[in-house]
């Protein structure tokens, strides 16, 4: 039975998106997996709930004051009538008694946190992604509550995945500007960066304003927008938000969720804080040279946004510093890392990048890889790297490193496909951790993964007869015999696992 994730999170003009969107990053991976998603929300801006429904997830209405004791027993009732395997909690509305409450219909409890605003903690793991974030937050918890802390667990969503490994070229001027202060933007405060905007020396400037699904300014911007000296294009509840970051030079932006966005790609920042529980995110990526802290919204002038934004674009240095600090800061594995505790699974796959080429080289060279292979060979460097980039850049070869919970890698997955939605298996495991147990558990997780994600409905595996502890875990990993061929000129015995129909 395909495992259910419960998502109790509302949006609005007051709450912004913000906490959707990143439960929304969760519930793509999860689905991803395999399983099924349900958001349950007392308030859902329309723009949200065609966006939830058009990623094949379901969205209840829940009749509840949010964060009130009935809001926990509906949910409670919700996650045991859909036999939740999780339920996934974010919003400043829901303290201690409702975590309590959930926590009484015997249910695994997810929160998603900012700045411990809850009393006590009674869910199961607490997530705050915030670089500021410290157990001290969190100190009144119980004793099984665990937490996951800081940007290693960034909840990025799903379009965000092809650009893990994009670099951003640093112009000498910057010259393409990015305004996104968020999904709601009560105060209007982007009317106020427009006009920033327009007090600026043209120089073959442009820019691009976002508005939120939940903004309830739109006319009011686009009448500005309408009057600006360059080009300016206003977009309203965008899906294309990466390929817009890396489009822009600098960006313009709140304090919340879109600073991991602009910190993944390297796009430099101003910050302006709309809310209080933004002031120490905004502290926190100036401090660590990721962006520029304008402060408080309210306490800034058009002039004083114009002046700053002026610099920014001048200063190619500084741009440059700010952008790689921003990747460094934020990597866009995080939603695997939280999918891996909830799993309950030692391992995560990530696909192979070009700087894996030595590691995987040192591995397939190991003496009693060597042995076991089809050829006993040294392979030489340069017949590697070339093999290596080869295959990188070959679309019918999916290639995965394996890490543990410390994000050391421990093996590595290779499918090369063939016609009919065949696909061929190699696999490695790093000596120090061989005869543990990782073989079943990595095999198992890699054709999953390749079942669930691609059209592939069959992997082969072609063994030598003499290779018994790899026969052992693929036996274990639910393969099985087929008839004795010869591949490659050797004899070998033929491993087959078909997708379960």
């Amino acid at each position: 039975m395909r495992m259910t994730c419960l998502f109790r999170v509302d949006a609005g003009v007051n709450m912004g998106l913000g906490h959707a969107m990143r439960c929304l990053a969760l519930a793509q991976a999860w689905q991803d997996g395999g399983g099924e998603v349900a958001f349950a929300m007392a308030q859902t801006p329309p723009a949200l709930g065609s966006r939830v429904l058009s990623e094949g997830m379901e969205v209840i209405h829940l009749d509840a004051s949010p964060g009130s004791a009935l809001d926990a027993r509906r949910t409670g009732a919700l996650a045991r009538e859909r036999r939740a395997a999780w339920v996934v909690v974010d919003g400043y509305q829901f303290g201690s008694e409702y975590q309590r409450g959930l926590k009484e219909f015997q249910l695994s409890v997810l929160f998603i946190d900012d700045y411990g605003h809850a009393p006590h903690y009674w869910a199961d793991f607490v997530i705050n992604q915030n670089p500021h974030a410290h157990a001290g937050l969190y100190a009144n918890r119980e004793a099984y509550t665990s937490l996951l802390l800081g940007t290693r667990y960034t909840l990025l969503r799903r379009e965000f995945g092809p650009w893990r490994q994009w670099r951003r070229e640093i112009p000498p001027m910057a010259r393409k500007i990015l305004v996104t202060l968020g999904g709601s933007d009560p105060d209007n405060v982007t009317g106020k960066v427009v006009q920033a905007l327009r007090e600026m020396e043209p120089n073959s400037l442009e820019a691009v304003v976002l508005a939120g699904g939940a903004n309830p300014h739109l006319g009011e911007l686009q009448a500005r927008v309408g009057q600006m000296p360059f080009p300016v294009r206003l977009e309203n509840s965008v899906a294309n938000m990466p390929e817009l970051i890396a489009w822009a030079d600098v960006g313009i932006t709140a304090g919340g969720g879109t600073c991991w966005e602009t910190a993944f790609l390297g796009l430099p920042c101003l910050v302006v804080v709309l809310a209080e529980n933004q002031a120490p995110v905004a502290e926190k990526l100036q401090e660590l040279q990721v962006a520029l802290n304008l402060g408080w919204h309210a306490q800034l002038s058009p002039g004083a946004i114009a002046g700053q934004l002026s610099r920014l674009l001048t200063s190619e240095a500084r741009r440059q510093e700010m952008s790689a600090a921003g990747q460094r800061l934020v990597d866009g594995e995080g939603v695997d890392r939280v999918l891996m505790h909830l799993r309950g699974e030692p391992v995560r796959l990530r696909p192979v990048r070009e700087t894996d080429c030595r590691l995987l080289w040192e591995w397939v060279n190991d003496p009693e890889v060597r042995a076991a292979s089809f050829s006993r060979r040294h392979i030489s460097w340069e017949e590697h790297h070339n093999w290596f980039h080869q295959k990188l850049g070959d679309p019918n070869c999916l290639h995965f490193i394996f890490l543990d919970g410390n994000d050391q890698p421990v093996g590595q997955v290779r499918f090369d496909i063939q016609p009919h939605g065949e696909a061929e298996i190699d696999i490695n495991i790093d000596r120090k951790v061989r005869g543990s147990g990782w073989g079943k558990i990595i095999l198992n997780e890699a054709v999953t993964n390749i079942f669930n994600k691609t059209d592939i409905h069959t992997v082969n595996a072609f063994i030598k007869p003499e290779n018994l502890k790899s026969i052992k875990a693929f036996e274990k990993a639910g393969f099985k015999m087929g008839p004795a061929v010869k591949a490659r000129g050797n004899d070998c015995i033929h491993y087959i696992r078909s997708k379960e129909r």
